[in-house]
């Protein structure tokens, strides 16, 4: 199948993989049309697959695979801990065109890891072995691990390591800090380097990559085989582009804000639902807004406007009011002083 081969080819490229990062209620697949129109990645999570024992696919997630419309392979992530719901879901993956199954162990939402899923499952590393063995059997195509470097102390990744080396995974994504620091912290890019040493997989760094300098900067900081963006991509769709300017030694595109300006349009018709009620997509829209305002202005005041409104015509009238403009803006996050709580309103796994 071509998906396969194709992931297999990123695999063995010399050229680092760019993936976008799974982040739930965000990077569907309306956003990946998104994203494919702005330069794009080279490897595609869908959101997770809840698993449990009476689970179902998410109907709406599904889609992102059987209507995939980036011509670039997907992989399919799950989250969960129940042995044979993940092998009984692992199976009917499989049946779709993925690349991959993915299983998320980085997840730091409350509501996810007080059920002892995603990044709680960093809590019970023998579990985690359990669970990886069962999956290898079952998955006969790649099998990939996302997960962060500990729950709340770093100090398990050593014992969490020879586990990952020992399960044959494919492709293992880092990123680079516990459960509880959430995104409040500098990432540990020397916990990624680690990684790239102790596995015999590739692995992806992930965790604040905001600039094509950034990405540059992580790959040189932790040797690893590619970058998986979430955040940065969704604040600046070019991003992607830029790295890959920055790879071949070429200008680097700048934005301007009418630019900018038109990607929020573009965003707002492209990820609105059918028959959805125009205050909920107002409230949708917000959740982009909240990491693409960090990029905007540095006083905070775009976002506090923006988080107010209730209307489409409110909604773009304080947009033009910061955007119609031609200066460059380079999209990268401005400290805005405010708490991280406040920053990072709407966060996502």
């Amino acid at each position: 199948m071509p998906h396969k081969s194709q992931f297999q080819q990123l695999l063995t490229s010399p050229e680092p993989i760019l993936a976008l990062a799974p982040m739930q209620d965000v990077t569907d697949l309306p956003f990946w049309k998104v994203m494919t129109a702005y330069g794009g990645a080279d490897l595609y999570y869908t959101e997770y697959f809840r698993v449990h024992a009476t689970s179902n696919l998410e109907k709406w997630i599904l889609e992102s695979i059987t209507k995939n419309p980036t011509g670039k392979p997907v992989i399919a992530q799950m989250i969960g801990n129940d042995i044979p719901s993940l092998v009984r879901t692992v199976r009917e993956l499989q049946q779709y065109p993925i690349a991959a199954v993915d299983l998320n162990l980085g997840c730091p939402a409350p509501v996810v890891y007080r059920k002892c899923a995603g990044g709680g499952l960093l809590r019970e590393p023998k579990r985690v072995d359990a669970i990886l063995g069962a999956l290898r059997d079952a998955i006969s195509i790649k099998f990939t691990v996302k997960t962060r470097i500990g729950f709340d102390s770093p100090q398990v990744f050593d014992e969490l390591l020879p586990i990952f080396a020992r399960h044959s995974i494919d492709l293992l994504t880092v990123h680079g800090r516990t459960v509880q620091e959430m995104y409040r912290t500098e990432v540990h890019y020397d916990y990624i380097a680690r990684a790239v040493q102790a596995v015999p997989c590739p692995v992806l760094a992930n965790g604040n990559v905001y600039s094509a300098r950034k990405a540059q900067e992580v790959l040189n900081l932790t040797s690893a085989r590619g970058l998986m963006i979430g955040r940065g991509v969704i604040r600046n769709p070019w991003l992607f582009h830029q790295i890959r300017q920055h790879r071949r030694g070429e200008p680097l595109f700048v934005p301007t804000g009418h630019d900018v300006l038109q990607y929020l349009r573009t965003l707002y018709e492209t990820v609105r639902p059918p028959d959805i009620a125009e205050l909920a997509h107002v409230q949708k829209m917000k959740k982009y807004v909240n990491y693409i305002g960090l990029g905007i202005e540095p006083t905070g005041q775009f976002l506090h406007q923006i988080r107010r409104v209730s209307t489409e015509v409110d909604f773009f009238k304080i947009c033009e009011e910061y955007l119609s403009h031609d200066r460059p803006m380079p999209l990268e996050p401005f400290n805005l002083g405010l708490k991280a709580g406040d920053v990072m309103a709407g966060e996502h796994c």
